[in-house]
């Protein structure tokens, strides 16, 4: 009974705070190039996995347009380009088909959105960028983590509880590609982006 509650408070809570950090959003002809831009980047990357043995799998970079997006222009951009990419995924992207239509607000609508929390400090120190990058990725695990125990508890191995499986089916993953999309993050001339598309609207 406890996971069901706890899933609810987060995802709830998860949608309600990203709303309202969204506020004062202008969507102009260059956001929704961008924001365009960015959510058929970000499904064609995702297109893209290599499968691990746990089950889970290792994508292209695809946290890396989302992320770059809220680092370069504007991260409330991001996460509505969030929404829309993780609706778009229930219908291109085979992985992403949901088994129950509650999953599509604990993880649809938030695996891809929080991506967005990487520009929530700001892009002009390597620490700020840091801090939203590991943020991003631990909204999407726990979102992920939520839904693996709620929706996917029957496809636990045996002898492992949901939340074991779940935690450890998704660490196999969001360990690797984190750490390479922080590392390509931190390496990235941000600032010149920024400057090149005009970003630092928030």
């Amino acid at each position: 009974m406890i996971s069901p509650i706890i899933t609810a408070v987060f995802t709830v809570g998860y949608l309600l705070v990203t709303l309202w950090l969204c506020r004062g959003l202008k969507l102009d002809a260059k956001a929704l190039a961008l924001g365009g831009v960015t959510c058929a980047i970000t499904l064609a990357l995702s297109s893209i996995y290599i499968p691990l043995p746990t089950g889970s799998a290792i994508t292209a970079g695809s946290w890396i347009p989302l992320m770059l997006l809220a680092l370069t222009y504007d991260r409330r951009l991001a996460f509505v380009t969030g929404w829309v990419t993780g609706v778009l995924a229930l219908f291109l992207l085979p992985l992403w088909a949901p088994v129950h239509w509650a999953q599509i607000f604990v993880e649809h609508l938030v695996a891809f959105s929080c991506l967005g929390y990487a520009g929530l400090f700001g892009s002009d120190k390597k620490w700020k960028v840091l801090a939203g990058v590991l943020l991003a990725i631990l909204l999407r695990f726990i979102g992920q983590v939520l839904s693996g125990v709620i929706f996917f508890s029957d496809n636990a191995w045996d002898g492992w509880g949901a939340w074991a499986y779940s935690i450890t089916y998704h660490l196999s993953s969001k360990i690797p590609e984190g750490t390479v999309t922080a590392l390509i993050m931190l390496a990235l001339p941000l600032q010149t982006i920024k400057k090149a598309i005009g970003g630092d609207r928030k």
